[in-house]
């Protein structure tokens, strides 16, 4: 895999050619702005935040771990042609910034996490190594586990569009907002929820540690045999430690997540007693026909699991 640029962490705009070339900013004849976004979840809030004005298309998509993604000829077409990209910044997209420079895009590029409060991995070496370069300095990428980020990625998709397409900024505006207020709702729900389950009981395994801003945020625990990353499986020493932990604290359920084979998780749910919670969604929605299509039912998708699993029988 190509290795991540740090220069891409906490940068609002990589590039802000706009006016240099025409494909940077929406066209005269009053097309759609062609927008790329670099995995599924992001495509999905751009489109929430753009709606009929913007055509938003993604190089990882449903299903698809954007970890360990390996970009081809035809994503660089897509860059070529965007009038705005956005990414998720925070080191998930280690292979961006040369498939950018491929690419030769003059369009802007929208760090979506920029502003957001980035939470350290978790201890690597507790779970086999992880797959990210960043030296000893790691940061989680998954700032949209915790919704009060993505009212941040929201804001920055919105002052992106505006930039590029000024004549609608208005509507970008009314479009966040609205989406925002279904954030608020959305996150009284997980509340709620979380709030529900017993204390003793909000623990899970899951296959990588993609949770942790969902757990500082709500207080459940994770605890994953992978880093933060899916590079690198966890070795049989990590999956005997997740076992003995399992009984030792009495962690009622483990998870499978859409990106990851479940074999290591049914292994480690056979062999420590704790039932299997169900498919969730860390790093990319399902299909159009699956659970969790966007954002808001991806979160309540993972949430109905955890409450399932989680509840007293």
């Amino acid at each position: 895999m190509w290795s991540v640029v740090r220069a891409m962490v906490g940068v609002a705009v990589l590039t802000l050619s706009i006016g240099v070339t025409g494909s940077a900013g929406a066209a005269p004849d009053g097309r759609p702005v062609r927008a790329v976004a670099s995995f599924s979840i992001l495509g999905d809030l751009v489109r929430e935040v753009g709606g009929a004005r913007v055509s938003v298309s993604t190089l990882v998509g449903p299903d698809s771990d954007a970890h360990g993604f390996s970009p081809t000829p035809a994503d660089a077409r897509k860059l070529a042609e965007a009038d705005i990209v956005f990414v998720n910044g925070l080191g998930l997209e280690g292979w961006l910034d040369r498939l950018i420079r491929a690419s030769g895009t003059r369009a802007p590029v929208v760090v979506a996490s920029s502003g957001v409060t980035p939470i350290p991995a978790a201890d690597e070496h507790a779970h086999g190594g992880g797959g990210h370069d960043h030296g000893d300095h790691a940061l989680d990428p998954h700032a949209w586990q915790n919704i009060a980020n993505v009212k941040i990625y929201i804001a920055n998709i919105r002052d992106g569009l505006a930039t590029v397409d000024p004549a609608h900024a208005d509507a970008y505006r009314d479009a966040a907002a609205a989406y925002i207020a279904k954030l608020d709702a959305l996150q009284q729900e997980v509340r709620a929820t979380i709030d529900g389950i017993p204390p003793d009981r909000r623990r899970i395994i899951t296959t990588h540690d993609a949770f942790g801003y969902f757990a500082a945020a709500y207080g459940l625990r994770f605890v994953a045999p992978q880093g933060v990353s899916t590079d690198s499986e966890a070795s049989p020493r990590d999956v005997a430690a997740i076992i003995r932990q399992i009984r030792q604290d009495r962690i009622p359920a483990v998870f499978l997540e859409n990106i990851s084979d479940p074999r290591q998780m049914e292994q480690i749910a056979r062999e420590s007693g704790a039932k299997i919670g169900g498919k969730v969604y860390s790093d990319a929605l399902s299909g159009p026909a699956g659970p969790a299509p966007t954002y808001l039912d991806m979160m309540r998708s993972n949430l109905r699991a955890f409450a399932a699993a989680l509840s007293p029988s």
